[in-house]
């Protein structure tokens, strides 16, 4: 038996960055994790891999280059999922490499195998390559375990043509159609990478809507574009069943009676939390149906004070950069050094072709907390670079409220959205006003302009001379305003 300071569950973003930050405080960390390699999750079936597929398809696809040279260039002709793969195992295995090396400098010890709660302070790990079983105290614990697939029972999973969104990242050979089960994030982001293959491809979703967190009016440009490309997007398709026809294609029965048949079937509708071999009704921890875990939102800490929970394992937001966090938070909290409160707004990022990045209110929410506002709208195409690039679709919105002159929310769809931000990320949680993006400097020629030209859009709509109604001051954009909006 060895007795360590802190014992993390789980080796993804939120469990690497605990163990690492209790280490640098001086403690002794073991790092628990069930794969072979660490890295969880997000480094062998989730972020990771998925980003790498993605970029793969842009690059030997042409993609980014077809605004000059149309739709039929190619920088590879035929591009099979080997193509895919290679790239892919490439990065994983750097991945793990950069992995190890940081654990070891910050002398993390680590195990591969399955572990479960004994008692308050002790884990039991099953050695993932010979089965022996140790028992390690702790005093403190993170269980940053993850989440797996959910795979519903009505759902034919052979890993043949019907996959879930692990699976998917293994295929032997790409589709001439793909219908995909869940409008989500992860099922959205496959949908539009296959797509960009030129794979016919099908979105159901059962709801009447879907990425309800992004603001609707560029979720319409988002919709635009897909539809654009031919991709068929079913909202409010409940699927009553799926069969496999006499041909050995996947059949998606369709409440509504309109059925999809497709060569290949993607299920990407939710993920359940890996806590179920985890023994937590030996320390008292409850998971909800879908095995996630509950905390103290400004600690991490579960039911049980001195055991803690980051990561996808408690569900919201469920983004590998607020996992991290998470994670140090916890750390932090742990051992009595808790770091200052987090900055308000932090950027979403959807890896979708094109990309959608977020951060701050929605329109929507800007009009229901009843603050008087103006939107500033620019198009990629727009600016020099987006010209050099060849975009002819991308836009970029920019929310101000009108009293104080804040900045509220930035949205962006199109190519850098995930890249692009972050410069509002920094004005946002700066509390930084309209006057920023019109005064200063930005390269040109970049993509950044967009933030001068949806910024002067507004200000043409709200603040100039002649948007003043009569009798109200002329507002001067060289004053600044700091106060609530």
């Amino acid at each position: 038996m060895a007795d360590y300071d802190l014992i993390v569950i789980g080796s993804g973003p939120s469990g690497r960055r605990a163990a690492i930050q209790a280490s640098k405080l001086g403690k002794t960390v073991l790092v628990v994790d069930k794969r072979p390699e660490v890295g969880g999750v997000s480094v062998h079936t989730g972020t990771i891999p998925s980003k790498t597929m993605r970029e793969t398809v842009l690059n030997l696809t042409g993609w980014r280059e077809r605004g000059f040279y149309g739709r039929a260039y190619r920088v590879k002709k035929d591009i099979t999922a080997a193509d895919l793969m290679a790239r892919t195992a490439k990065t994983l295995e750097h991945e793990v490499d950069v992995l190890e090396h940081q654990f070891s400098r910050n002398f993390v010890k680590t195990v591969s195998g399955s572990a479960r709660f004994v008692s308050a302070h002790q884990i039991e790990v099953t050695a993932a390559a010979d089965g022996d079983v140790d028992i390690h105290g702790f005093g403190f614990a993170v269980i940053a375990c993850g989440t797996r697939p959910f795979r519903p029972d009505y759902i034919p999973f052979n890993g043949i043509n019907v996959f879930d969104s692990d699976e998917i990242l293994s295929i032997e050979k790409l589709p001439r159609s793909l219908a995909v089960i869940g409008a989500g994030v992860i099922g959205v982001e496959y949908a539009t990478i296959f797509s960009a293959l030129d794979v016919a491809v099908t979105l159901i979703e059962p709801r009447p809507t879907f990425l309800d967190f992004i603001d609707k009016e560029l979720l319409d440009e988002f919709i635009h574009e897909l539809r654009d490309r031919n991709v068929s997007i079913r909202l409010g398709a409940e699927v009553s069943s799926v069969e496999i026809d006499p041909t050995g294609r996947p059949l998606c029965k369709i409440a509504t009676g309109r059925n999809v048949s497709s060569d290949m079937l993607l299920f990407a509708a939710g993920r359940v939390g890996e806590t179920d071999t985890l023994n937590l009704p030996a320390v008292g921890i409850d998971c909800d149906h879908r095995g996630r875990i509950t905390v103290d939102p400004k600690t991490l800490q579960t039911s049980v004070p001195h055991i803690y929970a980051a990561g996808d394992v408690i569900g919201f937001p469920s983004l590998a950069s607020t996992s991290m966090e998470q994670g140090r938070l916890a750390a932090c909290h742990a051992v009595g050094r808790a770091p200052p409160p987090a900055p308000e707004f932090f950027p979403y990022g959807i890896y979708s072709v094109p990309e959608i990045s977020t951060v701050g209110m929605t329109e929507e929410e800007v009009r229901k907390r009843g603050i008087p506002y103006e939107c500033g709208i620019a198009r990629f195409r727009e600016t020099s670079r987006g010209h050099i690039m060849g975009l002819q679709n991308g836009m970029m919105k920019m929310i101000f409220s009108k009293k104080t002159r804040r900045l509220l929310g930035v949205h962006i769809v199109g190519e850098g959205a995930t890249e692009l931000v972050h410069i509002g990320q920094a004005v946002l949680n700066l509390k930084g006003t309209i006057d920023y993006f019109m005064e200063n400097t930005f390269n040109y020629p970049t993509l950044a302009e967009a933030y001068k030209i949806a910024s002067l859009d507004a200000w043409n709509r709200a603040f100039a001379p002649s948007a003043t109604a009569p009798g109200e001051p002329e507002i001067l954009p060289a004053v600044a305003v700091a106060v609530d909006a």
